[in-house]
């Protein structure tokens, strides 16, 4: 692979406390990535803010400004990971749809390729910077416009299953499944405006578990053990 999309769950970085930081689990993705980056591959990274703020579960507050709050949690979780990223030796920069001080840069497509040509893993906040749309449609959004050659989604489950393994059995797991089944199953791989970005687009996703061993290494190496969305 030569550019991949990396999405990274909130909830997952926040390890057994669910909120906030948990800098081993953060620190066990950086050195991941850090092997990938050693080989040449370039990475862009998306994280979810679902550790600090989820605002559609909240009734009392206007959905744009819980969606605001959101696009915040989510540079908050960039700025930190980019620094665990720095500790262990890559060079990396956050780029935002919206000003936001001297904190990250302003998005574009150019600026992106140049950061990628530099050797740097570029961390994509901020969501769309629209009200509305989840980092779920952020993802493919970026992913399309810097032409990845696949996003991969880093989740606390293993793969995409035909229910929730948490509250059924008998949930089974797909080794591979189209976009368009995964759309009219609605199986909730990512919500369903980004699904049918990705469709339009023809964009894969690879969907694996976190926290299995060097999940992301193996993942992009092959030795995967997830799903496969086709498109």
């Amino acid at each position: 692979m030569r550019r991949i999309l990396l999405k990274l769950s909130g909830e997952a970085l926040a390890g057994e406390k669910k909120t906030g930081f948990d800098e081993e689990t953060v620190r066990k993705v950086a050195l991941q990535v850090k092997t990938l980056v050693d080989d040449g591959v370039q990475v862009g990274i998306v994280i979810g803010g679902g550790n600090f703020w989820r605002g559609r579960s909240s009734e009392n507050i206007d959905r744009t400004k819980a969606d605001q709050i959101g696009m915040l949690a989510t540079i908050m979780n960039c700025i930190y990971v980019s620094e665990i990223f720095r500790s262990v030796g890559m060079m990396t920069n956050i780029l935002t749809p919206f000003e936001c001080g001297s904190f990250t840069k302003l998005f574009s497509k150019d600026r992106a390729n140049k950061y990628f040509e530099k050797g740097m893993v570029v961390f994509f906040a901020g969501g769309t910077g629209h009200p509305y749309f989840s980092t779920d449609t952020g993802v493919v959004l970026r992913a399309v416009e810097v032409d990845a050659d696949v996003i991969l989604l880093a989740k606390s489950i293993d793969g995409v299953y035909d229910a929730d393994p948490a509250k059924d059995p008998n949930a089974k797991k797909y080794d591979e499944v189209s976009i368009d089944e995964v759309i009219a199953k609605n199986l909730q791989v990512v919500d369903m405006t980004a699904s049918i970005l990705a469709r339009d687009n023809k964009m894969p996703m690879w969907v694996f578990g976190l926290n299995e061993e060097n999940s992301i290494i193996n993942t992009v190496k092959g030795q995967f053990n997830g799903t496969k969305v086709t498109v």
